[in-house]
């Protein structure tokens, strides 16, 4: 990991580097399970048509499968291996195929979080991927343009509720968020859904483990005008850096640009309301949504 060039995305409406395709290793997983899939129904004597009728599945979704051009879901699997009689050898691919679903991008950004002991996020357009509600993750996805397919943002949202595990991993990691009062009034998916999210935040910040503060639009002093920021320290005492902006991510591991960043976020945690007072602006917003 570089001090720079290594893309990454914790939020939003991703950037470029997040391609909804498979063109990453997951798409070999893939193309290999369809191949595996098709060998095993030849074998049975059946026609595709025939298969996705017994399996419950039409033959459009077989044949895609079988070339890799969507990914299988578990049920599918199960089906299939009972159908075939795979005696669970179809079913045993499950775990390589859920992983698969993920963009490899995320699936290393779970893995440094997995590896964290302490997590600090500074989110100043919309909530912080690690506390999204899945119908606001959803949401934010389906404003993104270019516009996803449904199933690439099926994709994208199973990964972001997939990085939650976070919050219950033993031992705990430490999390910190600042979130800026534009993000807790911003009605992203409309009126209901931005308020089962601040109810999320208020469910998430009673934990021992997470602090939430809310930085006031009206603070003259702001250290987070450069933009969003997150930082892992990891069970190893290393520690990296994750900066984003338009078009661009990055992961930084450079010792003096995560201390830049490291003073950074202590201001603006500083600058921010208490997480007390955060509890309370949250609950005043939500009687106001």
């Amino acid at each position: 990991m570089g001090g720079g060039g290594t893309d990454y995305t914790t939020d939003g409406a991703d950037g470029p580097g997040w391609d909804p395709g498979l063109e990453d290793d997951s798409g070999a997983v893939i193309k290999a399970v369809g191949r595996q899939l098709k060998l095993w129904r030849e074998a049975a004597g059946l026609r595709q048509g025939e298969f996705g009728a017994a399996i419950g599945y039409g033959e459009e979704m077989v044949s895609a499968v079988e070339r890799g051009r969507r990914i299988p879901k578990p049920e599918y699997l199960d089906k299939a291996d009972e159908v075939l009689g795979a005696g669970g050898r179809i079913s045993a691919m499950k775990k390589d195929v859920e992983e698969a679903r993920y963009p490899k991008k995320v699936r290393d950004l779970a893995k440094l979080e997995g590896e964290a002991v302490e997590l600090g996020a500074y989110g100043n357009h919309n909530m912080h991927g690690l506390l999204q509600t899945e119908e606001y993750a959803r949401a934010l996805f389906g404003v993104r343009r270019p516009a996803l397919s449904s199933d690439d943002l099926d994709r994208y949202v199973s990964a972001r509720m997939a990085r939650q595990s976070i919050f219950d991993r033993t031992p705990l990691a430490t999390l910190t968020f600042v979130q800026e009062e534009v993000t807790l009034r911003r009605p992203i998916g409309g009126r209901m859904v931005l308020r089962a999210q601040l109810e999320r935040l208020l469910e998430v910040g009673q934990l021992r483990h997470v602090e939430i503060q809310v930085m006031p639009t009206d603070r003259e002093d702001h250290a987070g005008m450069g933009g969003e920021v997150q930082l892992l320290k990891l069970k190893d005492g290393s520690a990296v850096g994750h900066a984003e902006a338009q078009l661009t991510s990055r992961v930084v591991s450079d010792p003096k640009e995560v201390q830049v960043l490291e003073l950074r976020y202590g201001i603006i945690r500083a600058q921010a309301l208490s997480p007390r007072e955060s509890r309370a602006f949250i609950e005043k917003v939500l009687g106001e949504t």
